[in-house]
């Protein structure tokens, strides 16, 4: 039976499996997110891991999808491939905000779903451009570093400029953070539908 293009391309780049696990991250947050407000003396800010972590682990899965199999063959194609490239972070990307929204219900004004939501943009984004400039399979390094040490380093507070550059440790109202978030989601989705995944030693 011959497959319909589309389904071609989902399976070249990973993404049943990918989209596989999406679902188990967001069902494994919902969980965690539970269970740690249940923890004596804990409330919805306990959630905070949560928030960064979940975010995190999506943008890592979808990241490791964004590879080419076939640079050369997308670079002589008749129709251009950054619609493609586009939808393959767009889709993906929606379907992890929503279910991580759904996963962390109420306490907007902290550390809920719209942090959440903000946090998977960003990271999103920064691991999109990764993909482009150091290959798909390493597209998790840098939001991992990054998240590891604003994690270690972000004050209670916005001190020194903390909304800005620890935006992923933020509430989530706060505008600052959301402004960055977008900028990283906005410049790193462009950059690979640009650019595509760079080719790396040992892909096919």
């Amino acid at each position: 039976m011959r497959l319909p293009p589309q389904a071609l391309y989902l399976r070249s780049r990973g993404l049943p499996g990918a989209l596989a696990a999406l679902l188990g991250m967001a069902g494994a947050a919902a969980w965690a997110a539970r269970w740690v407000v249940s923890l004596p003396d804990f409330d919805h800010t306990a959630r905070l891991p949560v928030v960064v972590l979940g975010p995190l682990l999506a943008a890592g899965v979808i990241g490791t999808s964004l590879h080419t199999p076939s640079d050369e063959l997308d670079r002589t194609a008749v129709r251009a491939w950054w619609p493609r490239r586009l939808a393959h972070v767009l889709a993906p990307t929606a379907l992890a905000v929503a279910l991580l929204a759904l996963a962390l219900p109420g306490h907007a004004e902290e550390f809920g779903a719209p942090a959440a939501v903000r946090n998977t943009l960003g990271l999103m984004g920064m691991a999109a451009g990764a993909a482009a400039l150091v290959g798909a399979r390493l597209s998790w390094l840098p939001p991992t570093f990054y998240t590891g040490v604003v994690y270690l380093a972000a004050p209670a507070g916005a001190d020194g400029g903390a909304v800005w550059w620890a935006w992923v440790m933020r509430p989530g109202p706060e505008g600052e953070a959301w402004a960055v978030a977008a900028a990283s989601f906005a410049a790193g989705t462009t950059l690979y539908a640009w650019r595509g995944a760079r080719r790396t030693t040992g892909e096919a």
